[in-house]
């Protein structure tokens, strides 16, 4: 449906990439990755025309409709929920208001015969777009998003973020467009509206392009996979672990390749060395000479791609009391919550309603008070925090990324502090730059060197992949994996929480405990 000839794109004296040939067909889900700036986002915005090609075409099939998810919440906030879905269909919207005008036209009496003809026309038009079903399509697919009844005529300026997102997801899918392409649309979804979202792909049949750092998302729904890297796109069949293990797997290849090409070189150079000035094995060297030359190294390049180092190593061992949460109160977020920790839990905590798990996390470290009920650390505990909000730490912050980094540890060494930022990918003068100024992956990457320099035993993690490329989840996840003590945690990414938890524990919408097992989080869900 989406075919790309000879695509480059320049930004001043920067080629994002070039010799972009590609094509992706109907029935297909194509996962777009790579590394931050590589251009993913800036590859969607070419494919959808929001912006032109330095040379090249990208052509789109004829009389196939297009739709984009929208990350501008505030671009609708004129209109209802209702209406912004309808809005998914531009023709539609288009033929309709047409319609209406030239019924008002003849209201007032001012029409002529063309006018009577262009409306039996449209009419016809939007019988066959299904235009009279619109409103009932538009809320049967808000209802299926989990969007309240109780909105679907509120504005959309009054409407909470959290809804918004859904309607705006709700757009983008609206009477099932023949391209959809979607930036990072499980973002800020909960777990249920995700699940649904990978069942309606699943089983969409137009063509699909999706750029996600999600990758329980990628692996379920990707039938193939674009690798934007060394300003190139190349595309594979397969989900995202199929490409990962590829990659890893070539990559292997080809250095064994090159080892024993290297070592045939060497051999060769001491026998050419030793016998070329030996008339009895001239002819030998010879044709040794024209074999090294003939020899080829396969030429790999290192990825774009970039892993933090993440290793959380508690100063000490836990002893057996760790925490104990007893009638737990705070209006508005939760009531009466209790649960103990264990020595060996690593416990996922869930809960539909914003922030209510946020709020925990503050209480348990002191960042809070509760209205009532009480919690104890055990004696032994040292607790790492990675709080959902990092803002406090780095706004009108004039320190450069040492500095900043060297007053939550002990050991003050330049070098020392500049080893744990290179970890982070924060190497030579980047340690330099000033903490008020770095992107939000950079904060998170420096909040995790701090929880990592603190070395507690225990692990309040808040949304920890939030602004964090798909490089630096994976290396979290391992991290966590890894971690040999107790550990408290919430996340939206799927893979982390099913490969982390070992205890889910859930808060239902009125604040009260819900779940509390050891269990896996797939076995929560349900999914088998």
């Amino acid at each position: 449906m989406i075919t790309c000839t000879n695509v480059r794109l320049q930004f001043g004296g920067r080629v994002l990439f070039e010799d972009v040939n590609l094509k992706f067909d109907k029935g297909n889900c194509y996962g777009i990755i790579g590394a931050n700036g590589a251009g993913k986002s800036t590859f969607l915005k070419l494919l959808s025309g929001q912006i032109e090609p330095s040379s090249g075409d990208i052509s789109i099939e004829k009389n196939k409709r297009m739709s984009v998810l929208e990350q501008n919440q505030n671009a609708y906030d004129d209109y209802t929920a209702t209406e912004t879905v309808i809005m998914g269909h531009k023709h539609l919207v288009d033929v309709r208001n047409e319609k209406d005008a030239l019924y008002a036209k003849m209201a007032e009496g001012d029409y002529t015969d063309e006018d009577g003809i262009k409306v039996g026309e449209l009419e016809n038009e939007f019988i066959e777009l299904n235009g009279y079903e619109a409103e009932s399509e538009a809320q049967n697919l808000l209802a299926e998003l989990g969007v309240p009844q109780d909105v679907y005529y509120t504005q959309m300026r009054d409407i909470e973020p959290k809804i918004k997102v859904k309607i705006l997801l709700a757009k983008a899918l609206f009477m099932t467009p023949d391209i959809l392409i979607l930036d990072e649309p499980t973002n800020n979804l909960d777990a249920k509206t995700v699940n649904w979202l990978e069942n309606y792909l699943l089983d969409f049949e137009n063509t699909v392009i999706v750029v996600s750092h999600n990758r329980y998302f990628l692996n379920k729904i990707c039938t193939h996979i674009c690798d934007v890297d060394f300003g190139k796109i190349n595309m594979y069949v397969g989900n995202y672990d199929f490409w990962y293990e590829t990659s890893q797997l070539l990559a292997r290849q080809a250095k064994e390749q090159n080892k024993k090409a290297e070592q045939r070189a060497k051999e060769l150079q001491e026998f050419i060395a030793r016998f070329s000035a030996n008339a009895s094995k001239s002819k030998q060297a010879t044709s040794r000479k024209k074999e090294l030359e003939k020899l080829t190294f396969v030429d790999i390049k290192p990825s774009s791609r970039k892993y933090p180092y993440i290793d959380f190593r508690p100063e000490r061992e836990v002893g057996n009391e760790i925490l104990r949460v007893e009638n737990l109160t705070k209006k508005g977020f939760f009531e009466k919550l209790s649960f103990v920790v264990s020595k060996d839990d690593k416990i996922g905590f869930i809960c539909d309603k914003a922030n209510t798990v946020t709020m925990l996390f503050k209480i348990l470290v002191g960042e809070e008070k509760a209205d009532s009920g009480e919690f104890k650390w055990g004696s032994t505990t040292t607790v790492s925090y990675l709080p959902e909000n990092n803002d406090a730490y780095f706004e009108n912050c004039d320190l450069s990324l040492v500095d900043w980094l060297a007053q939550y540890s002990k050991e003050k060494d330049q070098t020392y502090l500049r080893g744990w930022l290179g970890r982070m990918l924060f190497t030579g003068e980047e340690g330099n730059k000033k903490a008020k100024v770095i992107s939000g992956g950079e904060k998170v990457r420096c909040m995790l060197a701090r929880a990592m320099l603190k070395a507690g035993n225990v692990l309040i993690l808040d949304e920890p992949t939030n602004h964090l490329d798909l490089e630096s989840i994976t290396a979290l996840n391992k991290g966590m994996i890894n971690y040999r003590s107790p550990m408290l945690f919430t996340t939206h990414d799927h893979e982390l929480m099913q490969t982390v938890a070992n205890r889910i524990i859930a808060i239902d919408g009125n604040g009260k405990k819900a779940y509390d097992k050891q269990t896996t989080y797939d076995e929560f869900l349900g999914i088998e």
